[in-house]
């Protein structure tokens, strides 16, 4: 795909001239993350890379939420089946009720869903091995909203349901953790956000191929991104995102797709309205 898209306007949206079409031209193994600043070239999530897993870490209000959105409705249209881990009830409303997708909310439900992929994982594990290949099967993807807050729950959540005998760590966090290492060769790819990515996240870092940073510290920057020197100058604009990929840093101009977007499917004819 060579042609450029414009990124000076406050957003970038389905509806913007020729952002629909280069989507639409995209393999399906590609997902858009949005378009660089600089010159308006394509910035993508590769899936069939190794570590296709993306962090999107921002402070308060930085987006985060519209990242995961933007990414969970491409999988979805290509067939992806998701579970939405969304500890606000709020976050992915429109995701709730779509064919392919488990919606958790209730503590219990989100902490029987990393259960329930690490058994699914291994299934896909044991196929390859018996098979070589997987490629029949659907992509999953785990949209981790607000990853920091889910794995305190969890953690707390489990101290109170355990039995003895039972292991001290959540076995949910277990999973989650296993999901990171493994889950690139299995077609499962997750999708989390934070404010500080700390903890499985933050020891996980490498097992994200792409990190999304915004209104970060210094610090964090380092942190999550220690290959990148200098720290790039934070943009305060609406949707401009640095994306951390393969030792480049590239400043980009989010994609936006709406919750309506979203629910009704990404490759929807626009409506007049639009």
């Amino acid at each position: 795909m060579t042609k450029k898209t414009t990124t000076t306007t406050a957003t970038l949206r389905l509806s913007d001239p020729g952002v629909r079409e280069q989507l639409e031209a995209l393999p399906a193994s590609l997902v858009l993350l949005g378009f660089t600043t600089t010159d308006g070239k394509p910035v993508c999530v590769d899936l069939d890379a190794e570590g296709p897993h993306v962090l999107v870490c921002t402070g308060t209000g930085g987006g985060s939420t519209t990242v995961l959105r933007t990414l969970a409705a491409q999988l979805l249209h290509h067939g992806a089946h998701a579970l939405v881990l969304d500890c606000k009830w709020v976050s992915h409303r429109w995701a709730s009720g779509l064919p392919g997708v488990t919606y958790c909310r209730d503590i219990a439900e989100i902490h029987a869903a990393p259960v329930g992929l690490r058994a699914e994982l291994q299934h896909r594990l044991d196929l390859i091995d018996r098979d070589g290949d997987i490629d029949d099967l659907p992509r999953l993807t785990l949209v981790f909203e607000a990853a920091d807050s889910i794995l305190h729950q969890l953690a707390r959540h489990w101290g109170t349901v355990r039995e003895k005998g039972d292991l001290k760590t959540s076995p949910a966090i277990d999973a989650l953790e296993y999901a990171l290492f493994a889950g690139s060769q299995a077609r499962i790819h997750i999708l989390a956000s934070s404010q500080i990515a700390k903890g499985v996240l933050g020891e996980g870092r490498e097992n994200f191929s792409t990190k999304v940073l915004r209104r970060v510290t210094t610090r964090t920057f380092e942190r999550l991104a220690p290959e990148i020197h200098p720290v790039p100058k934070p943009n305060t604009q609406p949707g401009h995102v640095h994306v951390i990929q393969g030792g480049n840093t590239h400043p980009t101009q989010m994609l936006l797709v709406t919750d309506d977007e979203a629910a009704s499917g990404i490759a929807a004819t626009e409506t007049e309205e639009d």
